[in-house]
């Protein structure tokens, strides 16, 4: 891949993409957001990658939000362009069969926070500030974060959090659910890679399963879950993995799951 606004790491299983444009505080604009995009497909398609963290460069920020320079150019068909674009790529990652993982590494403003919200899960460093402030902007979040942030803290506090565009400490999005775990700047790094390395180790069927069965499950009724569960579960059923896991238990060791 030739990327201009990312950098790629490959360490075992474990990819890290990292949005850089530290002049810029990271900020997404259209050629970040399509080099997101084929980041994502690529590992996604390697077979080779069982976890994905994504990050930003330096120590300020995760990612700031939207590029606002390319926004304030934009009419309005260009602006519902992109606005899909962002939205396109924060579906992706969550759809993603395989874990994606923010390391909030400062602010994640706007679109970041909107990107950090499409993954699984989020750990942030005790200096990160999170918000959607694009009202103060006289605009509103387009890639996602009325809609996601609604289902994971209840619509009083997405309402607070969108209609008064106030960002919250790291603490306070632990508190409301936003965030797995705050650790400290020093400690980000190695509590993010102790949990994708965990991961990494899983095996792949299973950890399918549970995403689309928690992520679809979420979006429908009782029955049709359990029903996807149902299924998910027989699949994993069918594979030398469950064979390996349940004779490690049984023979007091620890399995070694193969993907297969």
């Amino acid at each position: 891949m030739s990327q201009k606004n990312l950098l790629i790491d490959d360490r075992e299983a474990v990819r890290t993409i990292t949005v850089n444009r530290p002049d810029k505080l990271n900020a997404l604009n259209r050629q970040t957001l399509l080099e997101l995009l084929e980041a994502m497909d690529a590992a996604q398609a390697d077979e080779g990658v069982r976890v994905i963290v994504l990050t930003g460069s330096g120590e300020k920020a995760f990612v700031a939000g939207a590029d606002i320079g390319e926004i304030r150019e934009q009419t309005a068909v260009e602006a519902r362009a992109f606005s899909a674009m962002g939205q396109d790529l924060m579906s992706r990652i969550q759809a993603s069969d395989k874990p994606v993982i923010a390391a909030i590494n400062g602010f994640a403003l706007g679109g970041g926070m909107e990107l950090a919200l499409g993954c699984h899960l989020r750990f942030a460093s005790s200096n990160a500030r999170l918000g959607l402030p694009e009202i103060k902007l006289g605009i509103m979040p387009g890639f996602g974060g009325t809609q996601r942030l609604l289902r994971l803290v209840g619509t009083t506090r997405a309402l607070e959090l969108t209609l008064t565009g106030e960002p919250i400490t790291a603490e306070r999005a632990e508190a409301l659910g936003i965030v797995n775990q705050v650790v400290e700047p020093d400690e980000l790094e190695t509590t993010v890679g102790d949990m994708a390395a965990r991961l990494a180790k899983a095996a792949p069927e299973a950890v399918r399963g549970i995403l689309q069965a928690v992520n679809q499950g979420a979006e429908t009724d009782l029955q049709t879950g359990l029903a996807l569960e149902t299924a998910r579960f027989a699949l994993c059923c069918a594979t030398e993995d469950m064979k390996e896991g349940t004779s490690a238990f049984l023979e007091k060791r620890a399995p070694e799951f193969k993907g297969a």
